[in-house]
């Protein structure tokens, strides 16, 4: 569909959209029931409480992180916070293939983890959904695929990560494979262009080829582009220009899709910030590792309006 036509389509909807009263979002319980809960597009004032088992969506998530969000800092990060979503580290897809007998030690969680998202990586659409299959018995979430990655090693060698990007009907045909080997939503982490290929149109065409080709309906969006050769991944982290005004074009033109804002936030001011000017959802970094408590310690009350879990780092 033409992004003017699809603006023009969202123009036209727009008194429609806006919600009279706050927006339904949902809970989860396991194993798998869902209750309704309100929910304003801002962080509530009111705190309430939640009964056992049961979660708010993913107005904040930790990024997936490799050597980082491991189980030992993800076990930290939910002592902090209990709404936080957390996502594993990157797990390549043949890995879980060929590793059948050491799985646990690979996809193994506590159930105090949920709500968990696991990453995933590759680009053999067989092996994708051999390990997608293997990976539904732990019970994930969400099941994510990584199309941001800049590292030789991933998007060089590894021909997956970012340099999916290049190829959105892949993506597609890979998502697709994903979401039929498990019951839970499917998302992809991307970039918002890669190398050259970093216009709002090019992003846009891949965002439409992957909805239109699987049930894929959350994109978490790095608001930089990655640049495949010439910068480190921690330079690809800063060196590329932050282009938040992609990100709130999406959410214009694909309103039947939900989108996270990834990418220089390092702050809970900022985070209520973006949620204050409509973002979806927003999902911190780095800043959540090295300040756990600083980011993590803020989540539930200012973001969801809740009860926080722990009164001080002491505590912790």
């Amino acid at each position: 569909m033409a992004i003017a036509t699809r603006s023009a389509a969202w123009h036209a909807l727009l008194p429609s959209l806006v919600p009279a009263k706050p927006r339904i979002f949902f809970l989860r319980s396991r194993p798998g029931r869902f209750l309704s809960h309100a929910h304003g597009l801002r962080p509530c004032g009111a705190a309430s409480s939640l009964p056992p088992g049961e979660y708010l969506p993913p107005l904040f998530s930790v990024a997936p992180m490799m050597d980082w969000t491991d189980n030992h800092y993800r076990t930290l990060a939910r002592l902090i916070s209990r709404h936080a979503w957390l996502y594993t580290e990157m797990v390549v897809a043949e890995t879980i293939v060929h590793q059948k007998d050491k799985l646990d030690r690979f996809l193994a969680f506590p159930a105090e983890q949920h709500p968990i998202v696991l990453q995933i990586g590759g680009s053999n659409l067989d092996n994708l959904a051999k390990a997608t299959e293997l990976a539904s018995g732990y019970a994930y979430d969400e099941i994510n695929l990584n199309c941001g990655c800049p590292s030789g090693k991933v998007a060089g060698h590894g021909c997956f990560g970012a340099r999916l990007m290049y190829d959105p009907e892949f993506v597609g045909d890979a998502m697709s494979a994903i979401a039929a080997n498990c019951d839970v939503p499917v998302s992809v982490k991307c970039r918002i262009g890669v190398d050259d290929r970093d216009s709002y149109e090019e992003l846009c065409t891949f965002v439409d080829k992957v909805v239109s080709k699987s049930p894929t309906r959350h994109f978490i969006i790095h608001a930089r582009k990655a640049l495949l050769s010439g910068l480190s991944p921690a330079e690809n982290r800063k060196v590329p220009p932050l282009k938040y005004e992609y990100y709130y074009a999406l959410l214009r033109d694909f309103p039947e899709v939900h989108f996270t804002l990834n990418g220089g936030l390092t702050t809970i001011e900022q985070v209520s910030a973006s949620i204050r000017q409509g973002a979806h959802q927003v999902m911190v970094g780095r800043a959540a590792y090295n300040n756990p408590w600083n980011m993590l310690g803020h989540v539930d009350s200012e973001i969801y309006g809740m009860p926080t879990r722990c009164s001080s780092r002491r505590q912790v």
